[in-house]
């Protein structure tokens, strides 16, 4: 067997094979035999006819084509391990270049490849602000916010009071083409801030809300407003707008004061010092979490800038599919399916995968290049931690799904995807670590061996770790009678949990 390797531009290669007559001649014999256990032959049992009546009653061209197939079955591996080439996935039998001698064509994906750039370089200043007492303070005014008790009042609205009304909009000046009408009427309740509270998030703009202020109930008022040019709203730079108000309810807010009982009353506190900290320990926690998100993607878009990566077409288009996937699932929590969508955006298939291509290539690049960076620096997931996140996450499933699914999850190889999923994820979680130790100038290579775990593993010995560690979470996780074989367990379809609803902000 001669292969005839050409490597392609789109990260494929071209597999010219000449296959000797023999095996050709082997495959046709054996395709034969096939044909004749399920074709009625005169004369013959089936499967028992001669080789030459059978191509007399079904014809040569028959045999010949299901010989190819069984030939390229039995030859595709020993092709791509005689060619020495690595496949991201299966390739595909391409054409017949010729038939004397025979020779087959075939395109294989090659694997992913990334040539890292010198990241060891990089250097970012890490500079993590301090929460402040005042932004402690905005969290318990919060709480005391919520925690207000309201009372009707037969008075004008005045500072701190809810106000309940309705509310409608339209323009001042109606061009031709416009509509006049900017907010069809609706209810809606405002807090009436102190005069020295930021306005800038109120809507439908800044100021509105001490509009209010003198107002009782069964009032109404006009309100003239141009919005700025540099308004968020660019449809409405420069508009003017004229807003009717009808008061419906002016109500009291008192509220509690700022102290232990408070605290005891809002969550397991003794004291008001014990929620001051909490709430800093939140906030503080918050705010790390934001800036190594905001200094992660400073250090993975010079990673990348210093990276090739090449990869086939195929990855892509997996990619997409993915993408297209969560679009689907959040159009479904907005109670939107995607059929609707796409005629919203006046999109088709075509044009719905042509939208999503920038979002795939940014997320394949940089998987590819994380994961590259992983091997580089030996990162390692070790197999005790792994499993105690499997049953957190596994806690946190069980919390929202019912009882009847959760039982499905007894089937030992969905959660084995889990674990894989969230090996993944580690992974790439300690790969960031690093890149910011070494962007702060932490570390500037790999200083130590790291001991061996699963990413040592490969093959069937990872599957197996894997398989080990789904089976113990599942003994942990779910009573023993409700724990079943493989055999009995049923099927789910998916034993992820859905992807984070995306929260909108428009009113």
């Amino acid at each position: 067997m001669n292969i005839e390797t050409t490597t392609l531009e789109d990260h494929q290669v071209k597999l010219t094979v000449e296959i000797e007559a023999e095996s050709l001649e082997q495959a046709k014999r054996r395709a034969a035999r096939q044909i004749s256990k399920h074709t009625k032959i005169p004369g013959f049992r089936p499967g028992k006819a001669p080789y030459n009546i059978i191509l007399r009653h079904v014809g040569e061209e028959a045999v010949l084509e299901e010989g190819l197939e069984l030939l390229v079955k039995d030859l595709y591996p020993k092709i791509i391990e005689q060619a020495e080439i690595r496949p991201q996935g299966p390739g595909k039998f391409k054409n017949i270049a010729s038939m004397d001698p025979l020779k087959l064509e075939f395109i294989v994906p090659l694997a992913a490849e990334v040539e890292l750039g010198d990241y060891h370089s990089i250097r970012f200043p890490y500079e993590l602000k301090t929460v402040s007492d005042d932004e402690v303070d905005r969290v318990l005014e919060n709480l005391r916010d919520r925690q207000a008790i309201e009372e009707p009042v037969d008075r004008p609205a005045q500072e701190s009071d809810h106000i309940y009304l309705k509310l409608s909009a339209e323009r001042s000046n109606v061009s031709e083409g416009e509509k006049a009408t900017l907010i069809n009427q609706q209810s809606y309740s405002v807090i009436i801030p102190p005069a020295d509270k930021d306005a800038n998030g109120e809507w439908p703009f800044p100021g509105f809300n001490r509009e209010l202020i003198g107002l009782s109930s069964e009032d109404q008022k006009t309100i003239q407003y141009t919005f700025p040019e540099d308004s968020g709203f660019e449809s409405l730079r420069g508009v003017p707008a004229k807003f009717s108000v009808l008061i419906e309810d002016v109500k009291s807010r008192t509220l509690p004061e700022l102290n232990d009982e408070f605290a005891q009353s809002v969550g397991e506190y003794d004291t008001l010092e014990d929620l001051r900290q909490d709430a800093r320990q939140t906030l503080e926690k918050q705010a790390l979490e934001a800036y190594n998100d905001e200094y992660n993607e400073k250090i993975i878009a010079v990673v990348l800038e210093g990276a090739t990566i090449k990869y086939p077409p195929q990855m892509l288009e997996e990619e997409i599919d993915e993408v297209i996937h969560q679009l689907e699932h959040r159009l479904q929590d907005q109670n939107m399916d995607l059929e609707t969508y796409m005629k919203t955006q006046n999109l088709d298939e075509e044009g719905l995968r042509e939208e999503v291509k920038p979002v795939a290539e940014n997320r394949l690049s940089r998987s590819l290049t994380l994961l590259e960076v992983a091997k580089s620096e030996d990162i390692q997931v070790e197999k005790d931690d792994l499993q105690a996140e499997t049953e957190r996450t596994l806690g946190a499933m069980a919390s929202y799904m019912n009882e009847s699914d959760f039982r499905k999850l007894s089937d030992k190889g969905l959660v084995s995807n889990l674990v894989g999923n969230i090996m993944a994820e580690m992974r790439i979680e300690r790969t960031l670590e690093r890149l910011r130790a070494i962007a702060k100038g932490e570390i500037e290579s790999v200083e130590e061996e790291i001991p061996t775990s699963l990413e040592e593993t490969t093959g069937t010995e990872a599957q197996a770790s894997e398989n080990d560690i789904a089976e113990e979470t599942l003994k942990e996780a779910l009573p023993e009678e409700q724990f079943v074989s493989d055999e009995q367990a049923p099927i789910m379809d998916e034993a992820l949990p859905p992807p984070e609803k995306d929260e909108t902000l428009d009113k």
